[in-house]
């Protein structure tokens, strides 16, 4: 590769894993909060890689959409899970279905899952940005494994925001740019599917007094 090329698919699989490692920083706290500051600054991070995309392969739409990713994962949705949080409380998640050490040990292993997954495509693959295609795929395993490992529907929230910020982080390094009707479609769904989950925080909170999940198995009593 020439020079370009070469700083292009440096830059691309180091801003990748930031957005891994910020994904993996996630098992270890517990705080709601810090749970919504570390999808902010994973957020953050993932829009620099579409405007670092924008500009090595010459598509000035990822600068929208670059915006717009801004604007709803850095502003808008901490925001509303802030207040969120501010309005039903914010149990901290002391007691995880895995607690700390085995998730650090299980996300170490999905990431190596990833690489074995995605290995047969980053061998014929001729795009820049292939060495960051296993860590893509690495943080949607990490996003899945907080969702189902967390008890807090917030974090449980949370973990479903980093799942999609690692389909997206996969996409684009995966085409070199996502048309961005495509996108924005892709913002729309992620907002309304905040909002409902949203809702679903309310309805716990507002029978259990509590946004444990463990709390909806008493509806079968």
């Amino acid at each position: 590769m020439n020079g370009p090329a070469t700083l292009f698919a440096q830059l691309s699989t180091l801003s990748a894993s930031l957005v891994l490692l910020v994904g993996i920083a996630l098992l270890w706290r517990r705080s709601l909060r810090a749970y919504v500051r570390a999808f902010q600054w994973q957020s953050l991070v993932l829009s620099l890689v579409f405007v670092l995309v924008g500009y090595f392969g010459h598509d000035p739409e990822l600068y929208v959409v670059a915006f717009f990713l801004f604007v709803l994962k850095v502003a808008v949705i901490p925001w509303y899970l802030n207040r969120l949080h501010e309005r039903v409380g914010g149990e901290r998640e002391s007691q995880p279905y895995v607690n700390v050490a085995t998730s650090l040990i299980v996300a170490g292993l999905l990431v190596l899952l990833a690489y074995v997954i995605t290995h047969p495509l980053v061998r014929v693959s001729a795009l820049p940005t292939r060495g960051g295609l296993p860590l893509a795929m690495g943080l949607i395993f990490v996003g899945l494994f907080v969702i189902i490992t967390r008890r807090q529907a917030l974090t449980q929230v949370v973990g479903f925001l980093v799942l999609e910020n690692g389909i997206a982080l996969l996409a684009v390094l995966g085409t070199l740019g996502i048309p961005l009707i495509v996108e924005l479609g892709v913002f729309l769904d992620v907002l309304m599917g905040f909002l409902v989950m949203q809702v679903f925080v309310y309805h716990i909170h507002d029978t259990f007094e509590s946004i444990d999940v463990d709390q909806l198995n008493k509806l079968r009593h």
